[in-house]
């Protein structure tokens, strides 16, 4: 299943006043502009155009394909706290309009993002170039925008740069193209400046009317000095924080693309029972099998893979012998892909757990140095071993694309570590038996999520 990301945005020349919007629909698994829509409206509210803005892109969308998962990011804390059902919708202009974006796709397919505004700028400048057509009496001009090349800078993603991908999900050919072309500007363009659109001015649905004073900023020069200046950086120590942006650092090559795929089930997965390394080691059962070899032939279609490592388990190696078989590679054993070791709760569902050992349990999903009882390994415990793990391959697969057959917790991890984000988020992630998922890690220590949970394979 394909996968958009729908940036939007809107402004209004004095709230109300002169408005417009801008739309851009991205490939998220290549960052490849694939449409770019902007209108002026007339005289409206910047919260107005901002819900124009998300329609627009909602439409683009539906039209290159209705089935596709769309990830929506906006600026507008409204916008967004409002269509994910959080906030109340009291406004009567916004009523329809949000009533009209929830109708375009089904409600499963569409998620809500909130973004700073600098991240939101390839959708800003499209905003910008329609209310400026608007002052001239004109309608915005697709074939005349710059609104993808003045916008290089985070959350930005102009196809104009970007080269057909060659790698997995995961491959960060995209992100690459991205960094030449910053890093080109910062030799060739000139200064210029860009008016911005009037800033999300109705957080609280408030309509004073009070005007807001339009800021000017020579953004895409600044993202070019700052690709020129890393240019001439050298490495940095580990100890230092990795730069973050999709502009802000030159080609650094291809990265360690990491390609995750959880095991197929054993007799244990339907029943959500702990299997970790301390158990009993379960086989594939018949459907796991089955799953094991849909993917292998989906990993066989795309034929990006180059080396495959396992968890020293039955289920994995058995996954990885499938895939292997048909790709024509070897398994290679990682111990340091295992499973979480659950101690006294391996084969007990969550619930006899719960029963059996409430305290213990109630411990563990609050603290990550927790352990199971009977003196399993802790999140904390886990994540160490990972990072430890994910460090080694990184540096042995620098450039190359590896299949790494494991489990839940693992795979988890590694993407809750590529994230930054918090142990509990080990708790919000869903991952299915047979499941894809993809991380690309660069030279500089920036990691990229491309891919979670992808089971289309397993579909007939």
């Amino acid at each position: 299943m394909r996968e958009f990301i729908v940036e939007a945005d809107g402004g209004s020349r004095g709230n109300p006043g002169p408005a417009g919007y801008g739309s851009v629909v991205i490939d998220a698994a290549t960052g490849e502009t694939l449409a770019e829509r902007a209108e002026f409206i007339g005289v409206a509210t910047n919260n107005v155009a901002e819900y124009r803005g998300l329609l627009a892109g909602l439409r683009a969308a539906r039209e290159l394909d209705p089935a596709a998962t769309v990830r929506v990011r906006m600026d507008s804390k409204l916008v967004v706290e409002q269509m994910s059902g959080r906030w109340k919708i009291k406004h009567p202009d916004m009523k329809p309009l949000a009533a009209e974006a929830a109708r375009i796709l089904p409600a499963g397919q569409v998620s809500y993002e909130w973004i700073p505004r600098e991240r939101n700028k390839h959708a800003d400048r499209l905003a910008n170039e329609a209310m400026d057509a608007g002052k001239r009496g004109e309608q915005w001009d697709a074939a005349a925008s710059r609104a993808a090349l003045d916008a290089a800078g985070p959350g930005s993603a102009g196809s104009r740069a970007l080269p057909e991908p060659s790698g997995p999900p995961g491959d960060a050919t995209a992100g690459a193209a991205k960094a030449r072309e910053a890093l080109a500007r910062a030799r060739a363009t000139e200064d210029t400046t860009v008016t911005e659109a009037t800033p999300d001015a109705a957080v609280t649905e408030a309509t004073t009317g009070t005007a807001v004073t339009e800021a000017t900023t020579g953004a895409g020069d600044a993202d070019a000095r700052a690709a020129r200046t890393l240019a001439a950086t050298p490495p940095t120590s580990p100890e230092t924080r990795p730069s973050v942006g999709w502009a802000s650092a030159p080609d650094l090559g291809a990265p360690a693309t990491f390609v995750l795929l959880r095991h197929g089930e054993t007799p244990l997965t339907p029943q959500k029972r702990f299997s970790g390394r301390g158990g009993s080691d379960p086989s594939l059962s018949a459907v796991g099998r089955e799953q094991a070899e849909r993917v292998a032939a989906a990993l066989a279609r795309r034929g990006t893979v180059q080396h495959i490592l396992a968890s020293p388990l039955a289920r994995t190696r058995e996954t990885a012998g499938a895939v292997a078989a048909r790709l024509g590679l070897e398994v290679v054993v990682e111990e340091g892909l295992i499973e979480t070791d659950f101690g006294a709760w391996e084969g007990l569902t969550f619930g006899e757990v719960r029963e059996r050992h409430p305290e213990d349990l109630n411990r563990w999903l609050a603290d990550p140095e927790a352990e199971p009882t009977g003196g399993g390994e802790s999140f904390a415990a886990t994540a160490a071993r990972i990072s430890a793990t994910r460090d080694k391959l990184t540096a042995a697969y620098a450039g190359r694309t590896v299949l790494l057959v494991t489990h839940v917790t693992p795979i988890k991890t590694l993407v809750r570590l590529a994230l930054g984000a918090p142990p509990e988020s080990l708790f919000r992630m869903e991952l299915s038996a047979a499941s894809l998922s993809a991380v690309a890690y660069y030279a500089d220590g920036n990691a990229s999520v491309r891919l979670f949970n992808d089971t289309s394979h397993l579909r007939p």
